[in-house]
């Protein structure tokens, strides 16, 4: 991609695409408030040729015919491209995002790769087995792709979160239409580039940019694309999965989170606090799996929060291209209001402002960035919406309990279920109490332990099926019985 990223276009059939309308969409770079490109606002016509390449490919191309192996070894090439090209993809992601450097390099573009490498394995994994049944007959089951499968994905993670559905579902055999999210396509239109270069097929993975109201539900909505897999928040994915239902399409859901982060009496501080500030600013508070919920025994509640009070303020915040930021701008200035809206109201329901609460006072090019600074507030009510709420920005909220029940009480109180977390050096404790928290993935003295391997995904309002670990291919190819028969034989050999 040029470094003026002029140009930009949709990949559709394994060549830039405009739209059918010509309308085009700007790219706001989050660091500076400026605009950085366009791309085109793709709609239902543009979708009916994405998705035309898709099924071409599917119905007629090699890449469902091929064996797992041969998958594998072209999934395994996509892994060493994106470590060889990890320099722009890194750029294109802190450009696109206000991802810091130093974290896109480390954990979006490695992750990545990392998922395409453990895909390319599970690529040989599809294979069925033989039932044993009373009838006379041969019974097997063989483990086959969906078809076209539709993936939208959000803001805040457009590497990771495309990549996580796309590498899963192409390791199956399918093909996809891929519809990134309006504030940040970019690196969708750089990997699709990519994973051609790789040798992918021709239409195998295609993608348009544009609005979720045009582009998007134009995708859920499109006879031939056989499933959808969603990422997002909880309420546009009850809308996603409404329209998916009425035309019977299987869908996975990863949406909205809200999660607890308990820290009992016991625990190491030190480590607890750490993982504590890491679990809600990492990625500006921008990330469904974040902690923004600090549940802290009574008795050590107070020391907490004085050390909250002085750390906090210490993590380096600003701009996303020095290597030593850790707290990069918000994704939008849309997302910043959100979190300013809903500081306002916490302050309205009684809650107090440890440190934060508002815009940082930067200069130069960064002063009309998407900034805020990390929030801490005590004091708010169980009922709060700020605590029950998703706000998906650099906010923490502390609240104390007195035992272990109502500390998994008030973890488990919320609508959400994604992930949750526990700090205790009482073995027994950390796996009775992960046990009885809702959640679909409960890390045990530390925060976002994440792996290609480890299944995760969410209960109650933060939807259903799984992604990463073999679980994941589950979601992405259907299951074939077929059933042989065996007459009996007659003594010379010949059926009955």
């Amino acid at each position: 991609m040029p470094a003026t990223y002029e140009d930009q276009q949709f990949f559709i059939g394994g060549r830039p695409t405009d739209s059918v309308s010509g309308r085009r969409m700007d790219v706001t770079d989050p660091s500076t408030g400026k605009v950085l490109t366009s791309v085109p606002a793709g709609d239902a016509a543009d979708v009916a040729g994405a998705v035309a390449a898709a099924r071409e490919a599917f119905d007629t191309g090699p890449w469902p015919r091929m064996s797992g192996r041969d998958r594998g070894r072209v999934l395994h090439r996509v892994a060493d491209l994106i470590r060889e090209r990890a320099d722009e993809l890194v750029e294109v992601e802190s450009r696109d995002v206000g991802k810091p450097v130093t974290l896109a390099r480390h954990v979006d573009v490695e992750t990545v790769a990392q998922q395409y490498e453990y895909c390319s394995a599970l690529a040989q994994t599809l294979d069925g087995s033989v039932r044993d049944t009373p009838i006379p007959a041969l019974a097997y089951t063989r483990r086959e792709p969906l078809g076209v499968v539709g993936a939208i994905t959000p803001f805040n993670f457009p590497l990771i979160l495309s990549s996580t559905k796309i590498a899963a579902a192409l390791a199956a055999g399918n093909t996809v239409v891929h519809k990134p999210a309006d504030d940040t396509p970019l690196s969708a239109l750089f990997m699709a580039r990519l994973l051609a270069d790789a040798g992918v097929p021709d239409g195998v993975l295609n993608v348009v940019t544009g609005t979720g109201p045009e582009a998007g539900d134009a995708l859920l909505r499109h006879p031939g694309v056989d499933k959808i897999a969603f990422t997002g928040s909880t309420a546009v994915g009850r809308r996603a999965a409404s329209v998916a239902g009425e035309h019977l399409k299987p869908v996975t859901m990863e949406l909205g989170g809200n999660g607890a982060h308990l820290v009992f009496a016991d625990a190491d501080i030190e480590i607890a606090v750490g993982a504590v500030i890491k679990a809600f600013v990492f990625n500006t508070g921008q990330f469904c799996m974040a902690g923004p919920r600090l549940l802290v025994a009574a008795e050590i509640h107070d020391t907490v929060v004085g050390i909250l009070r002085h750390a906090v303020p210490g993590v380096p915040l600003g701009d996303p291209r020095d290597p030593a930021t850790v707290i990069g701008p918000m994704a939008g200035d849309q997302h910043r209001k959100k979190v300013e809206e809903y500081v306002a109201l916490a302050r309205q329901e009684g809650g107090q402002i440890v440190t934060g609460g508002e815009r940082p006072a930067l200069g130069g090019d960064l002063a009309d960035g998407f900034y805020y600074a990390p929030t801490v507030i005590t004091g708010l009510p169980a009922d709060s919406r700020v605590v029950n709420e998703e706000v998906f920005g650099p906010v923490l909220t502390v609240q104390s309990f007195a035992d272990e029940d109502e500390a998994v009480a008030l973890a488990n109180s919320t609508a959400y279920g994604l992930a949750a977390g526990l700090h205790t050096r009482d073995l027994t404790r950390a796996h009775r109490v992960a046990g009885r928290l809702d959640a679909g993935i409960v890390w045990v003295n530390d925060w976002a332990m994440l792996d290609p391997a480890v299944p995760f995904g969410g209960v109650k309002q933060s939807g259903f099926g799984r992604e990463y670990g073999p679980e994941a291919l589950e979601a992405y190819t259907k299951v074939r019985s077929v059933v042989i028969s065996l007459p009996p034989t007659t003594a010379t050999g010949e059926q009955s």
